[in-house]
C-alpha cells in the first residue's frame, strides 16, 4: 500500500507546521519570548530545527504567526454572526449576545497571557502589536461599525459616526475587565455571570447614547 504522506506531501507539511505552531504556542505562553528557543520548539514538535526554520524564517516570524493564529481563532468565534447582524431586528438583543460572546472569548487566561507577551515585546517587534491590534480590537470595531451603520440606515439606531460608536462600544465592554486581568493576573478575570452583567450594563449605556429616541417615544 502506498504511503499517504508520499501521495500528499502538502498535508504532511501542513501537519508539521501545525505541530510547530502548537508546540511553540505552549512554550511561548509559559516561558515568554526571550525564554523560548527554536531548539526547544523543534524538540517538542518532534521535527528538526531545519524544518522549523523552513516554515518560519525567525523566532519573531514564528511568534507573529502564533499571535495571528490565536487572535484569528478567537475573532472567528466572536465575529461568527456579525456579517448579517445589521439585517436583523432588535439591535439591543443582538448586541447583548455579541457582547457576552466577546467578553467570554477574549477574557481567557491564554489570550491574556498572549496579550501580556505582545505588549512586552511590541517595542522591539512592532509587527507583534500590529498583528494583535488588527486581529483583535481592529477586527471587532470594523465588524461592529458595519452592523451599526446598517441599523442606522434602517432607522433602528441614531448614529452619526458608526466607526466612532463601534470603538466606544468595544472599549466600554472590554476596557475595565481587560485592564483588570492584564494588571492583576488571571485570578482577576471575572466569572461568566459577572461578565454577562457587565455586558448588559455596557449595552444599556450604549443605547442610552445611541438608541433611536424617536422610536422609543410612546
Amino acid at each position: 500500500m502506498a504511503d499517504l504522506t508520499e501521495i500528499d506531501p502538502i498535508s504532511r507539511t501542513d501537519r508539521k507546521r501545525a505541530a510547530i505552531l502548537d508546540a511553540a504556542t505552549e512554550i511561548f505562553l509559559h516561558q515568554g519570548y526571550l525564554g523560548t528557543s527554536m531548539d526547544e520548539v523543534a524538540a517538542q514538535a518532534a521535527v528538526s530545527k531545519q524544518t522549523v526554520y523552513k516554515q518560519f524564517a525567525s523566532k519573531e516570524a514564528l511568534f507573529v504567526a502564533i499571535v495571528t493564529s490565536m487572535t484569528g481563532a478567537a475573532g472567528d468565534v466572536v465575529q461568527r454572526e456579525i456579517a448579517d447582524m445589521g439585517e436583523l431586528d432588535d439591535p439591543e438583543k443582538q448586541l447583548l449576545a455579541y457582547a457576552e460572546r466577546q467578553l467570554l472569548v477574549v477574557l481567557t487566561p491564554r489570550l491574556m497571557q498572549l496579550r501580556r507577551l505582545v505588549i512586552g515585546e511590541a517595542g522591539r517587534f512592532p509587527e507583534l502589536g500590529r498583528a494583535l491590534q488588527e486581529g483583535g480590537p481592529g477586527r471587532a470595531v470594523a465588524g461592529l461599525s458595519s452592523a451599526l451603520a446598517r441599523w442606522t440606515d434602517r432607522g433602528l439606531l441614531s448614529i452619526e459616526d458608526p466607526q466612532a460608536a463601534a470603538s466606544h462600544l468595544n472599549w466600554l465592554l472590554m476596557g475595565e475587565p481587560v485592564n483588570r486581568a492584564m494588571f492583576l493576573g488571571d485570578a482577576a478575570i471575572p466569572g461568566p455571570a459577572a461578565l454577562r452583567r457587565h455586558a448588559a450594563e455596557g449595552i444599556r449605556v450604549f443605547f442610552a447614547a445611541y438608541g433611536n429616541r424617536a422610536r422609543q417615544t410612546p
